[in-house]
């Protein structure tokens, strides 16, 4: 298995300051609260693409004739 993957991050100060606040919260390092919504945001995207028609992605065209 793969060892983790570095890499670097510019983002503005006032997210910055936003994340750390709520990974404060969450009892978790700004490294990984970003980790987290990741992840959750990758699980919603697998979910959202395993139903065709939600969460903004058009249906398919229906096979009429």
């Amino acid at each position: 298995m793969e060892g983790r993957k570095t890499f670097l991050l510019r983002m503005d100060p006032e997210l910055w300051k936003e994340l750390e606040t709520w990974a404060q919260q969450e009892l978790r390092s700004v490294n990984g609260q970003i980790e987290y919504l990741l992840k959750q945001a990758v699980l919603k995207r697998k979910r959202d693409r395993s139903h065709p028609g939600t969460a903004g992605e058009p249906s398919p065209p229906s096979q009429s004739g």
